[in-house]
């Protein structure tokens, strides 16, 4: 276990206590920018904080919505192909869920729906009216296993842990494909079943140095990257043409 960030939490929490009587909730983030960079491989972000004593903490962490098109495979002439598409609407690129103790122990299911803790309770859309609500569950449980499978919807069975009896840390990966945006790390203090007291943390994801001017210029000057690569392109090919010739 590294020891700075663990000292940094402590440090920060204790700087905090004060203000915790007005504010029973304080939490942050050790870093609020990811900068993705060429072998960016993933990352740790801490996350730490305080709260009232014989409260449960939970962490709800979601990136930009983006629509998702789900598709349903079927067997044709002896062929699998995809058959049935669903598309949802504000799906979130990346969520992941921490919780002190486990969700279904400290609070319902009316309070983890209206506030989105865990997948399962995410209220994902769709335009198509023509599927069955037995089908739009088989499509919304293909979609996230399809995020799970791709590291982009975490396993929600890590737990926040406590330093003592307030002061609480928790690590929040993300992987090496985590799609850049603004983040919202959401903090609830729940006590009794209820949520007492919440936070909202902002975080932004970011590519950075080669490949971001790379990501910039093929998205603002599109017609010009496809040219410039079917260019470069072209001169490999007579490159290894004429190397192989001389060979």
């Amino acid at each position: 276990m590294r020891l700075a960030p663990v000292l940094l939490s402590l440090a920060i929490a204790v700087l905090a206590l004060p203000t915790a009587a007005q504010n029973p909730l304080v939490a942050d983030l050790s870093e609020h920018q990811i900068q993705i960079t060429t072998g960016f491989t993933g990352t740790d972000v801490l996350l730490f904080g305080t709260v009232d004593e014989e409260s449960d903490v939970v962490v709800v962490v979601r990136g930009p919505t983006q629509q998702t098109t789900v598709w349903r495979k079927g067997r044709f002439a002896g062929i699998w192909v995809n058959d049935q598409r669903v598309v949802f609407d504000d799906v979130p690129s990346f969520f992941a869920v921490r919780s002190s103790s486990p969700l279904e122990e400290i609070t319902s299911d009316t309070i983890r729906a209206r506030h989105g803790m865990g997948a399962n309770f995410l209220r994902l859309r769709t335009a198509d009216k023509s599927i069955t609500s037995v089908e739009l569950a088989e499509f919304r449980a293909g979609l996230i296993r399809n995020k799970r499978r791709l590291g982009l919807f975490a396993a929600e069975d890590e737990r926040i842990n406590f330093l003592g009896g307030q002061l609480f840390r928790t690590r929040l990966f993300f992987p090496a494909n985590v799609p850049t945006g603004f983040y919202d790390v959401e903090v609830f203090m729940i006590r009794d079943g209820r949520v007492a007291h919440a936070q909202t943390t902002p975080l932004i994801v970011s590519k950075a140095g080669l490949g971001a001017d790379v990501f910039f210029f093929a998205h603002r000057y599109s017609a010009f990257y496809g040219i410039l690569a079917i260019i470069l392109a072209a001169a490999a090919g007579a490159l290894a043409a004429f190397v192989f010739r001389k060979n």
